[in-house]
């Protein structure tokens, strides 16, 4: 038994301590100066350098398309990025550059299509966002100002664009439907630029663009080349016809104040651009690519979160996380490395798991180490029928069998002080052995060690009342 009536030592502040306390505060302002470097060396700014060279299709080097990845790739290069503008001939050759090339090298990621393109396999590509200004559907001509219904079509020559092009898709949809079908409108394929020269020269009735309304293709068509918009007031039903159509207004004098250009407000066709992946991108480098988008368009983010998804694409995990937390999370914006391995959500899964894990490793061990407790408060409790009422363990270690009462040495004592140290070495054994468990969190062994040290203590005053009393039984490990 511990003499708690020993006296403490006065403490002593010696070199040796004083010593250790300077070793201790070097120590601590070390880490404090090593942390602050660190802190001072590290570049917070937003960065887009998951984004290396990453192929996005656009469309023809004088589309609107390749103008917008061009101004994409500029705001990329300022973040450290760098975006590869894969020209194309346009929505419908994007789709396919996509699909080739998750099925290969993974050369390009991400493409523009007009909302409505042919998706391909269902699955093979993912929606990453929809631009928020729409794109504009144009019919041009020479004489377009008199074109006002859409019976003026019929036997018309129309060009519309390169093949495999969107404006080529649109046009079909568009005239395939059975009112417009019997028009017998001629379909001419043409590159934008001969398109429009064609138009001018009256060798094409119309040409018809898929373009943003305020390109400069358009606007140099239209004040310089002198083309005109055909208008046709019963468009809107149309855009009932075919959902991802949407109706819209070109003012009068849009183009030009002075000399009224168009001369007259027209209704227009409108058609959403689409950004789509074909999941070869990591998901920092999607990250930085929805991040540059939204510097270029504030509303991005608004107009995807506000607006219906009409082009029948499965919207992708990461831009839809991106829309719904209206931009990156931290984890996206500073460990880049790390969401790349699992998404933020999925690492908060797995520190949940830990966290219920060890809270459950927790509650086995307490629940344990209750066990043994209370196990021995149940064995202590079996003394005082044995040596009366109020003893303690000081006073069994001083009584002397035979003196202080006969009882204590006849063969139902003996089997009873044997029995009890049997049962107490298994429970010293028992509570070593648990502390050594999985179960138990680091730190937390020595609550079996006081556990055990109270046991042995209780051993150590029966083993020796025994060998009083002579009939002690051999010692076990």
């Amino acid at each position: 038994m511990p003499n708690l009536e020993r006296p403490l030592a006065a403490p002593r502040f010696d070199s040796r301590s004083r010593g250790s306390l300077f070793r201790k505060l070097a120590v601590v302002f070390g880490v404090l100066f090593a942390v602050g470097f660190v802190v001072s060396r590290l570049d917070l700014s937003r960065s887009y350098g998951s984004l290396k060279h990453t192929g996005v299709a656009s469309g023809s080097k004088e589309g609107n398309y390749y103008a917008l990845v061009d101004g994409l790739g500029k705001l990329a290069a300022g973040g450290g990025g760098s975006i590869r503008n894969v020209e194309s001939a346009g929505s419908a050759d994007n789709v396919k550059l996509l699909i080739n090339a998750a099925a290969g090298s993974c050369d390009v990621a991400f493409g523009l299509a007009q909302d409505g393109s042919e998706w391909g396999t269902s699955g093979k590509l993912e929606l990453l966002g929809r631009l928020p200004k729409a794109e504009t559907v144009f019919f041009l001509g020479a004489e377009a100002d008199k074109m006002t219904e859409l019976s003026q079509l019929a036997g018309k020559k129309i060009g519309v664009g390169p093949v495999g092009s969107g404006t080529e898709r649109l046009a079909n949809q568009l005239f395939d439907l059975p009112e417009l079908r019997v028009l017998g409108v001629q379909l001419v394929n043409k590159p934008l630029g001969e398109q429009l020269d064609a138009a001018k020269k009256g060798e094409l009735d119309l040409a018809l663009l898929v373009i943003d309304e305020d390109a400069p293709l358009v606007v140099t068509a239209l004040r310089e080349t002198g083309l005109q918009i055909a208008g046709f007031s019963h468009i809107d039903v149309i855009a009932r016809r075919l959902p991802h159509f949407r109706t819209g207004r070109i003012g009068a004098g849009q183009y030009e104040a002075v000399k009224v250009v168009p001369a007259q407000d027209k209704r227009v066709l409108r058609v959403e651009t689409a950004i789509v992946g074909n999941r070869c991108a990591s998901r920092s480098a999607t990250i930085d690519l929805l991040n540059v988008v939204s510097r270029r368009f504030p509303d991005f983010v608004r107009h995807n979160k506000d607006t219906p998804n009409t082009t029948g694409l499965e919207p992708s995990i990461t831009s839809k996380g991106f829309f719904e937390r209206g931009g990156p999370e931290l984890a996206d914006e500073y460990a880049p490395w790390l969401v790349d391995v699992m998404p933020p959500t999925n690492w908060a899964y797995i520190v949940m798991g830990v966290s219920l894990l060890f809270n459950a490793m927790g509650a086995g061990h307490r629940f344990r180490l209750w066990r043994i407790d209370d196990t021995r408060v149940k064995l202590e409790g079996e003394l005082p029928a044995l040596f009366g009422a109020n003893i303690t363990l000081g006073d069994i270690a001083h009584i002397t069998p035979g003196e202080s009462d006969a009882k204590l040495t006849t063969p139902e004592t003996k089997a009873t002080v044997a029995s009890l140290i049997k049962r107490l070495e298994e429970l010293a054994a028992r509570s070593r052995r648990q502390s050594l468990s999985v179960l138990v969190p680091m730190g937390q062994e020595m609550a079996y060690r006081y556990q055990e040290e109270i046991i042995y203590q209780t051993l150590a005053v029966l083993r020796s009342f025994a060998r009083r009393a002579s009939w002690a039984p051999p010692l076990t490990s």
